[in-house]
């Protein structure tokens, strides 16, 4: 995969920590749950492509507790 497309799906999981450090964002808020699914989603397909096991677990896991908790229903900003 890309550089610049993995430094960017990093980028997404990095900006939702460092929103919610900030307090600019809770871990339970929409955004935040968005920005994990999706940065840990792509890191997981590219660890997968490379045969990074234990990345693809960590950022599985990672993208799949994320949606869970965005599939539960109503989020705060």
């Amino acid at each position: 995969m890309d550089s610049f497309v993995q430094i960017l799906a990093a980028v997404l999981v990095l900006a939702a920590f460092g929103l919610a450090q900030a307090r600019v964002l809770t871990p339970q808020a929409r955004v935040y749950l968005i920005l994990n699914v999706l940065g840990a989603s792509v890191l997981a397909v590219d660890a997968y492509v490379e045969r990074q096991w234990g990345f693809l677990l960590l950022e599985g896991v990672w993208a799949l507790i994320a949606a869970a908790a965005l599939a539960r229903g109503r989020r705060t900003v």
